[in-house]
Order: C-alpha cells, then structure tokens, then sequence
C-alpha cells in the first residue's frame, strides 16, 4: 500500500465495510480507521451512560453473551458485564478459574462447549497467548479478547486512546511514554501497537530487564532513564509492577524501583506542563506512582479510563453483533 492510498484514521468506509472482523482478539489486526471507528461509536455511550439512558438501552434485547475468565480480574469482568447489560444483553459469567478446566478439561473441550451453549458473543480472558484466537477460530459467533497472556489486551489500548482523545482533543501527533514493566505487560504491547498505528510518538521507559528484546522493531524509542524518557512527554502511561517481579530477579527491589522509575510529581516536571497520567490498574502506590499525582485531578485520568472502559467495550460488543442482529448495511 503506497502512501497516496493510505485512508486516513478519520476517514471509514460506510456500513460494514468501516469494521470487517468477525473477531477483535488483538489491535494487531486493524486499520487505523478502524480504530478511530470504534472510538466514534463509543462516544455516543460515553453521553448516554452520563445521561442515564443507556441503561434502558435494547440494541442487544436478546442476545446472550458469556463471559468466560480463565484468568481473574474483577475490574475487567465486571466492565465487560455493565457494558453487555446496559445494552441489554442477558449476560453470564463464567469463571472458568474455578471451573472444569482446572480438572483437566482442554482449551479445545472448552471451545467446543462454548459453542454448543450458542451465545451470541463470547468474551475471553485467558492467561496463555494465543488461547482466545484458538477458541475463536472453533466457535461460531464473535469472540472478543479480554486479555490473553502477554499478547494483547485489545480493549484497555481502545479504551486508553478515547481517554487521551478526549482530554487533548487529539491522539495523534502525540509524545506518549510507556513506563514500567514492559516485559510482561499485554497493555503495553496493545498500546504500543494502536499508538504508532495513529501516528504518535510512542517511548519506552522501564529498567533494562524489563524492555523486551528487539524493542525497536515496534516503532517505539527505548529509554532506560525516566527523566529522559518523560522530557516533552504529553502522555505519561504507568504500567503495573507485579509483586513476582519484586524477589530480585527482574529488581533489587520496590524501594530502588521506585528511586529510579516511579511516577512522583518532581519526575512528573520533566514532561509538559499539562501533560496527562494514565494508569490500567490496579496501582501500588508508593511503587510505580505517588498517590498525590494518581490522585491529582488536573493531571490523572484513572478514574476516566475506567469510565472509558465501558464506553469501548459497549462500542466492540455492538459492532462485533451486527452482522449476528442483521443491522442494514452490515451483512
């Protein structure tokens, strides 16, 4: 594809034509216009959700949607469960964590038996790479990705470039830092990925056991001093430290992490002057951020993320039932 065909992000085709997956296991696997689609139609949620209305909302009135978790997370499980139902959706959750797949029962098992249950979509959390596509390449509706492994986390990238869009009125052009552990980090990966696509500036931060090798190869600029990585930043992203990643191996420890990579506001000044903070949750305070930027209103967008989050995940579950609901030019 030569430049002068390139569509631009702003500029989708009509109808089905503007969103042709079955699926959404990763951002990998869209377009630019693409992604700018699914943040369009999540803005009218964001409005109907401050509003009130779209809790009454019936655009999935008879669908049924599982929920199927083999990896726990009680903040994406119940955002995947607000935005189902206030579509009106009837939704169900599995937690496969606690079910019959820990006695033995295979991936494939699963995915049959799944199937056989007809759901209208499923959502799938997984802690394998790679496990989510298997299961939606053996069932017949759409299947969305809830995070799988340290692959990708297609929804949380989403739901992170409607909040940059909406707090800088753009989320493109952009200077946008990544810090922390990258290594083991699906979010990072999925917002590396929609972040270079829409033509931004994407920068690594983290201490060099936790880049991944051959960082470079995803467009990204790799730093391994957080003062330098935030110099002119417009976004600062916060990743996760998670609590096996402090015995030593990866750190000497969250004390000497936090010395040299967490987010505090003297650390903050080194990017612009209303530059935005962002972080996926959960956070260890004291770790990767002070509490007194994550709490700070002018600059955290925390809360709004998670706002964000059912707004998007309103948006994928409607797009991704079209087809299934027959909506006219979407066949």
């Amino acid at each position: 594809m030569t430049s002068a065909t390139i569509r631009p992000a702003s500029d989708y085709p009509p109808g089905g034509d503007a969103f042709r997956h079955r699926h959404l296991t990763g951002i990998a696997q869209l377009t630019p216009w693409e992604i700018s689609y699914i943040l369009d139609a999540a803005e009218q949620w964001v409005e109907l959700n401050r509003a009130g209305a779209a809790k009454h909302d019936d655009a999935l009135r008879g669908l049924t949607i599982i929920n199927a978790f083999f990896e726990n997370s009680t903040r994406t499980l119940l955002s995947f469960e607000i935005a189902g139902k206030r579509l009106g959706a009837d939704v169900v959750n599995m937690h496969a964590a606690q079910s019959s797949v820990k006695k033995g029962e295979t991936l494939i098992d699963t995915a049959m038996t799944l199937n056989a249950m007809r759901a209208d979509a499923i959502v799938i959390r997984h802690q394998s790479s790679g496990a989510v596509q298997l299961i939606a390449d053996k069932v017949d509706c759409p299947v969305l990705n809830a995070g799988d492994g340290r692959h990708e986390h297609p929804t949380q990238a989403l739901l992170d470039a409607l909040t940059i869009r909406r707090r800088l009125g753009r989320v493109e052009g952009l200077t946008i830092a990544i810090c922390g552990d990258v290594l083991h980090s699906r979010v990072a990966r999925s917002n590396i990925l929609a972040l270079t696509l829409l033509g931004n500036e994407v920068r690594v931060v983290a201490p060099p056991t936790l880049i991944p090798p051959a960082m470079e190869r995803m467009h990204v600029r790799v730093f391994t001093d957080m003062d330098a990585g935030l110099d002119g930043a417009d976004v600062v992203m916060m990743l996760r430290l998670q609590n096996e990643r402090m015995d030593g191996a990866y750190l000497p420890s969250p004390r000497e992490y936090h010395a040299l990579y967490g987010l505090t506001p003297q650390r903050l000044a080194k990017a612009k002057p209303d530059a935005i903070v962002m972080h996926p949750g959960p956070m260890n305070r004291g770790v990767e951020i002070d509490s007194n930027v994550a709490d700070d209103p002018a600059r955290s967008t925390i809360t709004e993320q998670v706002e964000m989050g059912v707004a998007v995940r309103m948006a994928c579950l409607d797009i991704l039932t079209r087809r299934t609901r027959k909506v006219p030019g979407w066949n």
